[in-house]
């Protein structure tokens, strides 16, 4: 069994406990807040703040004079850098890759949504759960960028999540195989990009239905597809069911649903809202309620067998539940595990044909 060797390592907060050598924060945003908080619970102390020299600034963060890594690296020795802030930009995932060359570099990995931690604790209580995804994958290289994100996740050594990457382009040509003919449904369209995807990697489409639930993000959509044709556009955020919900809005990539967010919003279930549209391909990238969107989508997934593509980082819970719920829905579907350049695990996803 795979946790049991994976329970026989260390986690990252118990390498940070137990460590002598001064740690530096490396980070400043949201997920640095995270990860201090949970620092604090667990009696982690820091030495420094760290960013990078584009992002200095004279400006504190939680108390701590922000410092440029460069200075601090120099300051200390053989001190500990805990990574705090996300990026899919390839020249630091670069600059990251060549620091852990010269450094021991850790990331504690929080979750973008919810308090769940992919600690020691969480193995425990979800081997079997573990297991049971992991046996439902299609292929060995599913498998293996499933025990690398696992191991990523539980230690924080960054050499799993860098020996799992491989291109989107790859496994939307290889493993979904799209083509100019798909009836998309888009969820968690943003601004269009996805759409452009398809259209760039294929030449064209046969129709697109996009949710966007996002205010400002649903205008620079319909300004984007104001020249596609066959294109159904609605103002949604998508539930297992219609209901009204809040939404934290700002129009960036993580709005979401939010119970203390700004304004309401009609969320729906995709099998009422499409009928018996004939979709071909589903893509959702729904911050967080996947779970939500694909038992909305139950009537769909059983009839049509869309080809899908499904985020599976947002939450810590999500490799033990959606793989399970897809096989649930639809036990036809070969089940694949793809990661793409991301530091943290964000953009890992399912690929179902």
């Amino acid at each position: 069994m795979f946790t049991k060797e994976l329970l026989s390592k260390k986690s990252s907060w118990e390498f940070l406990q137990s460590t002598d050598s001064s740690i530096i924060l490396y980070g400043t945003g949201n997920g640095a807040d995270k990860v201090l908080d949970k620092f604090a619970k667990l009696g982690i102390k820091i030495k420094e703040v760290a960013a990078s020299r584009n992002f200095v600034r004279k400006r504190d963060f939680r108390g701590y004079t922000v410092k440029p890594i460069n200075e601090i690296l120099n300051e200390y020795h053989n001190p500990v850098i805990a990574l705090g802030f996300a990026t899919s930009v390839s020249e630091v995932i670069e600059e990251i890759k060549a620091l852990c060359k010269t450094h021991k570099v850790i990331m504690p990995v929080v979750p973008v949504f919810g308090e769940t931690v992919f600690d020691r604790e969480y193995v425990e209580n979800n081997k079997e759960e573990l297991e049971k995804s992991r046996s439902l994958l299609f292929d060995e290289e599913s498998k293996r960028v499933f025990d690398n994100m696992v191991h990523f996740q539980f230690t924080g050594d960054l050499s799993y999540l860098f020996s799992a990457e491989s291109s989107r382009t790859d496994a939307l040509i290889n493993i979904l195989n799209l083509n100019s003919k798909e009836y998309m449904l888009d969820l968690g369209a943003y601004r269009g990009d996805t759409i452009e995807e398809l259209i760039t990697l294929t030449g064209g489409y046969s129709h697109i239905t996009a949710f966007e639930p996002d205010r400002k993000t649903f205008e620079k959509l319909t300004d984007y597809a104001k020249d596609k044709v066959n294109s159904t556009l609605y103002p949604y955020a998508v539930w297992n069911e219609a209901k009204e919900l809040t939404f934290s809005g700002g129009g960036g990539r993580q709005s979401s649903l939010d119970e203390n967010g700004k304004y309401t919003v009609l969320a729906r279930d995709v099998d009422s809202v499409i009928k018996d549209a004939p979709i071909s391909y589903l893509k959702a990238d729904v911050e967080g309620v996947e779970a939500e969107m694909l038992k909305g989508a139950e009537h769909l997934l059983k009839t049509q067998k869309p080809k899908l593509s499904i985020s599976c980082y947002h939450k810590t819970e999500d490799l033990c539940t959606l793989i399970p719920l897809i096989h649930s829905i639809n036990s036809d579907y070969k089940i694949y595990l793809r990661h793409h350049p991301y530091i943290p695990f964000w953009d890992t996803n399912l690929y179902c044909i």
